[in-house]
């Protein structure tokens, strides 16, 4: 009598439903343990996406302010001698360098003996920082500026005993709107005191911080009751974005021909520029940082899932023991540090996000979030999390079936 030979078995298939079941089974029976295993890839995560995000918030706002403030402005301003001694530019200076053929505007402010104060009480060495200075007509148009309250200067009110204050300055002398008056004087002798009444309050203006803690008053009565310099103290030349490179190399010596190393020639934008890319250099160290917070988040995992095998290796072992293969106890774990990585990831990018829009909202920016980080954030929390749970899932899978019940017992 012949007997029908074996049924040929094969290995159990696990399909991905259950690997992923069989993934859940750690993170749920430890939560608590699970998430703050997460939490560490989370902060890196989202230190990443505010620190990349608030960057580009600001680069954002400073291309607005660029492109309103315009990055074409020039200024021109005394040098010094040998002697370390300032060196004045000529009368003729503001209309020299408005004949150059490429510049579209140039305006000045001069120096004068005065000082400001709020009111003719304060004693005259008190003066704050504030400056101030005579103005051209054509300085507001020059500067681009915008004003926060009340007017500019005309031609009737630049020979009156009206003064407009740059933002700073309002602040510092407690000058909330226009019509209130200050006092401005001096012990000099070509500086007649009087009280001046407040005409403007500018807005701050990034290119022209200068203008910012100054306090404006009009040319003609400068020079008549405040002893002002008839040389300009700096001159503020706009010329044709696409010459300002060609005017920038010659604004020194068509300002002082007979002395063009002794002129001070800058582009504010420069600056700002100059600024900017600190900002990104620190913006770099702090991504450094977040990178390592990376590295502690995966190996918070790591160190998480070797716990859970010791925890769980009776687990393992029945499973070993009913054909589980190793490969699919190493699937398991794999799959596990892989739902944690997730986790981080989507909940970095998220609080992340939050934190860029909440800054740029109290500084008024223009919200920018890095899509690519947005995009890669979460891919890159998962492989620091399943390389982080390789480890462990090789561990688990070497384990003998009787050794691992052994050790549960």
């Amino acid at each position: 009598m012949t007997h029908p030979p074996p049924p040929v078995l094969h290995p159990a298939r696990l399909r991905p439903t259950d690997l992923l079941r069989l993934g859940l089974v750690g993170p749920r029976a430890r939560p608590l343990r699970s998430v703050l295993s997460a939490l560490g890839i989370a902060l890196g995560m989202a230190a990443v996406v505010a620190v990349t995000g608030i960057s580009a918030s600001n680069q954002a706002h400073l291309l607005d302010r660029l492109d309103r403030l315009g990055s074409n402005l020039i200024t021109v301003s005394p040098g010094t001698d040998v002697n370390q001694q300032p060196m004045p530019l000529p009368k003729e200076s503001v209309a020299m360098l408005g004949a150059i053929a490429s510049v579209q505007q140039a305006s000045a402010t001069g120096d004068t003996k005065a000082a400001i104060y709020s009111t003719d009480l304060i004693p005259a060495n008190q003066t704050n920082g504030l400056s101030v200075r005579s103005a051209r007509l054509s300085l507001f148009d020059a500067l681009r500026a915008r004003l926060h309250s009340g007017r500019w200067l005309d031609r009737g009110t630049a020979k009156l005993p009206v003064v407009i204050l740059g933002d700073s300055a309002a602040h510092l002398l407690g000058v909330d709107a226009p019509g209130q008056k200050v006092w401005i004087g001096g012990k000099h002798q070509g500086v007649h005191s009087e009280w001046y009444l407040v005409l403007g309050i500018l807005q701050p203006n990034e290119l022209a911080p200068e203008i910012d803690n100054s306090a404006l008053v009009g040319e003609a009565q400068a020079t008549a009751r405040l002893d002002g310099d008839r040389a300009p103290s700096t001159v503020y030349v706009r010329a044709r974005p696409e010459n300002v490179a060609e005017v920038q190399a010659i604004a020194g010596a068509t300002a002082n021909p007979a002395a063009p190393n002794m002129v001070a020639v800058s582009r504010p934008s420069d600056l700002l520029k100059a600024r900017a890319e600190t900002k990104d250099t620190l913006s770099g160290l702090v991504l450094s940082l977040a990178g390592v917070s990376l590295l502690v988040g995966g190996v918070g995992i790591a160190n998480t899932m070797v716990v859970g095998i010791m925890e769980r290796s009776g687990e393992i072992g029945l499973r070993r023991a009913l054909g589980a293969r190793q490969g699919q106890i190493a699937i398991q774990f794999l799959v596990e540090a892989f739902l944690l990585g997730l986790l981080g990831g989507l909940t970095g990018v998220t609080v992340g996000a939050v934190a860029v829009y909440a800054y740029a909202a109290a500084h008024t920016w223009p919200a920018t979030v890095p899509v690519v980080w947005v995009a890669i954030g979460p891919a890159t929390a998962v492989a620091v999390g399943t390389i982080a749970g390789l480890y462990p899932a090789l561990r688990a899978a070497r384990m003998s079936p009787t050794g691992a019940l052994r050790t549960a017992a």
